[in-house]
């Protein structure tokens, strides 16, 4: 765990190889919200890496969510997830899922990510397996922008739980 005094104090390097992990794969958000600095808390922090996400391009916002993997996808079963990754989805049960739970994981996410072009996102701390099934199927006859609205949300929430998990 690091300390904000430690991220006020560090270099932008250090400061992103210590926090560019709490919006998946995408380091840009933390070295963009470096220059913010100083930050008194966690939420402030939290603040300017969500601004960061909202003053940047739509291009590199839909990137963002494609950086996430599909939930109980391929990814996951062959163990290829980031360490946080793999927590939240284990957390949420989606780590012993039945051949046929992951059957309809595969074919939920397949008609979603056709639909919208990007993965389904939500934070799966907040989530059970049946919880984020149901959203998954009421969230796939949202239009794009409500789509990107909402998986956007869903990022800050994950982010400020990793920052949570990893910031005094």
């Amino acid at each position: 765990m690091t300390t904000i005094d430690y991220l006020n104090a560090a270099s932008v390097d250090a400061f992103v190889a210590e926090i560019g992990f709490a919006f998946e794969d995408s380091p840009w958000i933390a070295r963009v919200a470096a220059a913010q600095r100083p930050f008194a808390s966690r939420d402030e922090l939290h603040a300017a890496m969500v601004a960061a996400v909202a003053a940047a391009s739509d291009f590199d916002r839909v990137a963002l969510i494609r950086a996430h993997p599909d939930l109980a996808g391929r990814v996951a079963r062959e163990g290829r997830l980031t360490a946080a990754s793999a927590a939240e989805q284990a957390g949420a049960g989606l780590a012993a899922l039945t051949p046929e739970e992951i059957e309809r994981f595969d074919r939920d996410n397949g008609a979603y990510r056709a639909n919208f072009g990007f993965p389904f996102v939500i934070c799966a701390r907040e989530n059970t397996k049946a919880t984020i099934l149901a959203a998954l199927a009421a969230r796939r006859d949202n239009d794009r922008a409500t789509e990107i609205a909402t998986a956007l949300a869903e990022i800050a929430k994950i982010a400020r739980l990793r920052i949570e998990d990893a910031v005094s």
